[in-house]
C-alpha cells in the first residue's frame, strides 16, 4: 500500500514537515510505503477554466500537477499538509489541489484522505475544513484522529514541543493505515459501492 504526502509549506523542513514526519514513522511501522513531495515552494499557477482537461484528462499546463496526479492515481491514500495563512491553506497548495482534482478523471472514491494543518496560534479549523472538502467531493473517506489534525509552532522546529499535536498525527496515521487496509479487504470481498448516474443541477430559473 502507498500514501502520497504533499507538503504545502514553502519550508521543506519546517513545522508542517515535522508533523508529516510523525505520520511517516507510523506508516513505515505499518508496512505502508510513503512518498513525500514538497510543493509549497513550487511555481504553480491556478486553474483558468479552459476546459481542455475535459478532453484530455489532464491539465493543459503540463507541470508538477500532472505528475502528481499520476502518483495520486496509484496511491491508496493522500495526505496534504499546510501552514495556515490568514485562516487558509497556502495558496500554492490550493492551486495544485484545485487543478489536480478537477483535471484528473480517474476514480478517487475510497482512496483515504487526511489533511494536516500547522499554525502559530489560530486559523487551524478553517484551514482544516477547506482542505477536507477536496476529499468529500471525491468520495474519499476522511481519516479521523483524537482531535482536529493540527499542530502548533511558530519558530522553526517549535512544533516538536507540541506533544498533543504529535500524538494527533501518529493517531491519524494509524487510523488511516487501518482504513486503507480495511477498504482493500472490503474491495476484495464486496467490491466498491454501486454508483448511480449523477444529476447536475444549478440554482438559476
Amino acid at each position: 500500500m502507498k500514501v502520497l504526502i504533499l507538503n504545502g509549506s514553502p519550508r521543506a523542513n519546517g513545522n508542517t514537515a515535522l508533523a508529516l514526519k510523525e505520520m511517516e514513522t507510523v506508516f513505515a511501522a505499518e508496512g505502508i510505503e510513503t512518498e513525500t513531495v514538497v510543493v509549497g515552494n513550487k511555481d504553480i499557477r491556478g486553474c483558468m477554466a479552459c476546459g481542455n482537461c475535459g478532453k484530455t484528462g489532464k491539465c493543459v499546463f503540463d507541470d508538477i500537477v500532472n505528475e502528481l496526479a499520476t502518483k495520486f492515481e496509484s496511491a491508496d491514500g493522500l495526505v496534504i499538509g499546510s501552514p495556515v495563512y490568514y485562516a487558509s491553506a497556502n495558496a500554492t497548495l490550493m492551486a495544485l489541489m484545485q487543478r489536480m482534482f478537477y483535471s484528473s478523471h480517474f476514480d478517487k472514491s475510497m482512496k483515504v484522505g487526511a489533511a494536516v494543518v500547522c499554525a502559530r496560534r489560530g486559523g487551524c479549523s478553517a484551514t482544516f475544513d477547506e482542505m477536507n472538502k477536496f476529499f468529500t467531493i471525491s468520495g474519499m473517506p476522511v481519516a479521523p484522529s483524537t482531535y482536529w489534525n493540527s499542530i502548533h509552532g511558530g519558530a522553526p522546529g517549535q512544533a516538536d514541543q507540541d506533544e498533543e499535536g504529535k500524538h494527533t498525527m501518529r493517531t491519524l496515521a494509524r487510523n488511516m493505515a487501518f482504513l486503507m487496509k480495511s477498504i482493500a479487504l472490503g474491495k476484495e470481498k464486496f467490491g466498491l459501492p454501486e454508483k448511480e448516474p449523477k444529476p447536475f443541477t444549478n440554482f438559476i430559473r
